[in-house]
């Protein structure tokens, strides 16, 4: 037969009986018959490939197979997977292998990273996420991460699971998020895991569009004047869905300092996540109002930027987006011009009872009033009957 590309069972059974004639007078190298012989082998060999491949071993086979060829003992395996117990599982079926054990097991015993992944790619992935860089002990204790097993089983699949946890951000990564809290840069590590569960938080609360017009210093008034109100809180948030506006209560991490944020969600719905640090009636509505005018006036245009403000520093901010979204806040709340016209008798001479007639003439909590005063004055022990501590967070649990 003349040798040509093997496309059907019948020419690869020719093929087959061809090259064992050919084998059985041993020719040459530099012979018609030993060129034809080569030749043929090449396109068996293709055309077997392509029609009977032969499945990859699996990661255990692999494993096993190169401790008989190097001689390895179950405790040769600790330095790549772990305790002699870990090892064992692994062998026997019982624990998965993680992305830390595929790469010591590749780069020490050189088993390949496809036949360890099971997978026909033969890089590994990149690596993106350690424990050791973010708060991996308190976020598991908070269920931010998806395990049913123990800490210390979870961090043996770290990797895994932080790249799982961080898909909601659908591949992106948010620009760098702009906090101070002291003198001190918070971590920014800590930030971007409080908003990926913040993301999961509202991830299944189905919202109209959002439009950035509908939310101006009128409607953030509107929102002011339900602190008023016994169910302002609620009906503040219920507004706030209305124009597509995620609203989240989640407890900050350890660290971070935070009192709220706000960011876009993947389909360019704000969230506004509060921490409840302070468990006050005036932190939360100034929170509310200043991430309000964040989403407003800084989101619209920006969607993967994200802002994480704390209370020491974000009425004493330099940063413009920060001043803007305190006026915005603060006009909101209690209107400059009001503010300038009686902050005089209020200030000079603090009372429950000149507080509690200017909140009544401008429908707003009394304890907001009582604390602009205490924030002007710098003496946060001014009127505590008022201070409206405490109310929140038995509210919303988190």
């Amino acid at each position: 037969m003349k040798p040509c590309i093997i496309k059907t069972e019948d020419q690869y059974e020719q093929a087959l009986a061809r090259i064992e004639t050919l084998m059985l007078s041993d020719p040459g190298e530099d012979t018609d018959e030993g060129r034809e012989l080569e030749l043929l082998a090449v396109l068996i060999e293709n055309y077997e490939d392509e029609v009977y491949p032969m499945d990859l071993p699996s990661p255990i086979e692999a494993i096993k197979f190169r401790m008989e060829q190097e001689n390895l003992k179950q405790k040769d395996l600790t330095p790549y997977i772990g305790s002699i117990s870990k090892v064992s599982e692994v062998l026997n079926g019982k624990r998965s292998l993680s992305l830390t054990m595929i790469r010591k097991l590749h780069a020490g015993l050189g088993i390949s990273a496809e036949v360890l992944l099971g997978t026909e790619t033969s890089e590994l992935p990149k690596l993106v996420y350690e424990a050791s860089a973010f708060p991996f002990a308190e976020m598991f204790k908070r269920s931010y991460i998806r395990h049913s097993g123990s800490l210390t089983e979870a961090k043996g699949y770290a990797e895994e699971l932080l790249t799982d946890f961080f898909s909601i951000f659908g591949g992106k990564t948010p620009k760098p998020v702009y906090c101070r809290s002291g003198n001190k840069d918070v971590c920014q590590n800590s930030l971007l895991a409080w908003q990926a569960q913040a993301l999961y938080e509202v991830k299944n609360e189905e919202l109209p569009s959002f439009k950035p017009e509908s939310i101006d210093i009128d409607f953030a008034t509107t929102i002011a004047k339900l602190s008023y109100t016994e169910n302002g809180v609620d009906t503040a948030i219920d507004f706030l869905n209305k124009k597509g506006i995620h609203v989240t209560f989640l407890k900050h991490l350890t660290g971070t300092k935070l009192d709220g944020g706000c960011f876009m969600t993947p389909s360019g719905n704000p969230v506004i996540g509060i921490t409840l640090r302070y468990d006050r009636i005036d932190n939360f509505w100034f929170t509310l109002l200043h991430e309000l005018g964040h989403a407003h006036l800084h989101l619209s245009n920006n969607t993967e930027c994200s802002f994480f403000d704390s209370e020491e520093n974000q009425r004493k901010s330099t940063d413009q987006r920060e001043i803007e979204a305190n006026s915005f806040a603060s006009n909101a709340l209690i209107p400059e011009t009001l503010w300038e016209k009686h902050s005089g008798d209020l200030l000079i001479r603090p009372s429950v009872i000149k507080v509690e007639r200017f909140a009544e003439q401008l429908n707003i909590h009394s304890s907001i009033v009582a604390g602009r005063i205490r924030f002007e004055k710098g003496k946060f022990n001014l009127l505590p009957k008022i201070e409206g501590k405490g109310s929140l967070r038995t509210k919303f649990s988190y």
